[in-house]
């Protein structure tokens, strides 16, 4: 055989085993197509919409094609790659949630504590409250500065804003850890990195400050590093001190699968029985529940609601039956190793 069949091989080889690892979705032009096999949408071929025509974009202000590829709806749509704040899933400013029945609620929680919002089966989702209480207040102001997933037999990911003075919009924000250990990912729009075992993907949506998380068949974070505005603590009365524009995050949940006892402070809202206690016409209705969702840390799932568990077998049990919420869970075709996964650039 030719050095240069066993080159092409070797070539193919490698190609397959980064498609195997991360490869949901594939995409041809301007169609797309699910390739796992569970999906009822498998190797169909799907056309995306002309605004549209691909999964990514150099232009991080693009919306981009997804595909939901656990729904039998084969239909792909466009999104933002950033998180919509006026759509369900959002957890944005004070915060300010909207639930998947598409109610607008807040919840405060309180300064330096960690809250379950989504406790399901297969994965936990923390969220840390940073915040502040200004003199004569009974409560705390309050945002989300990090999250903390918690997924498969035994792994974990964090990503949070970093604590800046004031904000440069030239810095990158972002910290990041996997299973404990600091995690780098290089700056640049789509800039990427895998895990070994393609269970999670963080991709940039942007050169900095802000990217998509997606745990496999489970679910698709999309985040924003930003800071409180002077302009949104006159607004608002927050009372900034000078040293501190409390960086936090902007997120947005879409998910797969969640079983009907899913919960979390956003996570109940996705149960098929749920009804929302946020009262319709209030301006801002706050939902409490704090001792219910209260975690010890931002990685534990001790909360008196959590059901997660590490036990893979537990999920699909019997009274374990999932409901369908996912936008697409997309994953990256492109290929570079690097350290604890695969960096993929595009």
């Amino acid at each position: 055989m030719s050095s240069s069949s066993n080159n092409n091989g070797a070539l193919l080889g490698i190609f397959l085993v980064l498609f195997a690892a991360c490869g949901f979705v594939r995409v041809y032009g301007a169609s797309i197509s699910c390739t796992f096999k569970s999906s009822p949408c498998f190797l169909r071929r799907m056309r995306c919409p002309s605004e549209c025509p691909t999964t990514s974009n150099s232009n991080p202000k693009s919306k981009v094609c997804h595909v939901n590829c656990n729904s039998p709806v084969c239909k792909p749509e466009c999104k933002h790659p950033k998180p919509n704040c006026n759509a369900p899933g959002a957890a944005c400013h004070d915060p300010r949630f909207i639930g998947g029945d598409g109610i607008v609620f807040y919840f405060h929680g309180k300064s330096n504590e960690h809250f379950s919002l989504v406790s399901d089966r297969n994965i936990q989702i923390n969220g840390r409250f940073i915040g502040l209480r200004p003199a004569g207040r009974t409560r705390d102001f309050t945002w989300i500065q990090a999250l903390g997933l918690l997924f498969g037999s035994d792994q974990s990911f964090s990503v949070e804003a970093r604590r800046a003075a004031s904000w440069d919009p030239e810095t990158d924000h972002l910290r990041f850890s996997y299973d404990g250990a600091d995690l780098a990912i290089p700056e640049g729009h789509l800039s990427a990195w895998v895990s070994t075992d393609g269970s999670i993907r963080v991709e940039r949506s942007s050169d900095k400050n802000s990217v998509t998380v997606t745990v496999r068949s489970v679910a698709e974070i999309s985040v924003n590093a930003v800071p409180v505005t002077r302009e949104d603590d006159q607004i608002h009365s927050y009372r900034l001190p000078a040293d501190d524009c409390f960086a936090h995050l902007e997120v947005q949940f879409r998910f797969s699968r969640l079983s009907p006892d899913v919960d979390g402070v956003l996570g109940r809202t996705y149960r098929p029985d749920f009804e929302n206690p946020a009262r319709p016409g209030v301006a801002m209705p706050v939902v409490g529940g704090e001792d219910k969702f209260r975690t010890t840390s931002l990685l534990s799932a001790d909360c008196a609601t959590c059901i997660f568990s590490t036990h893979p077998a537990a999920v699909g049990q019997p009274g374990s039956s999932t409901t369908d919420y996912s936008s697409s869970l997309l994953d990256c075709t492109s290929s570079a190793t690097s350290g604890n996964g695969i960096v993929c650039r595009r």
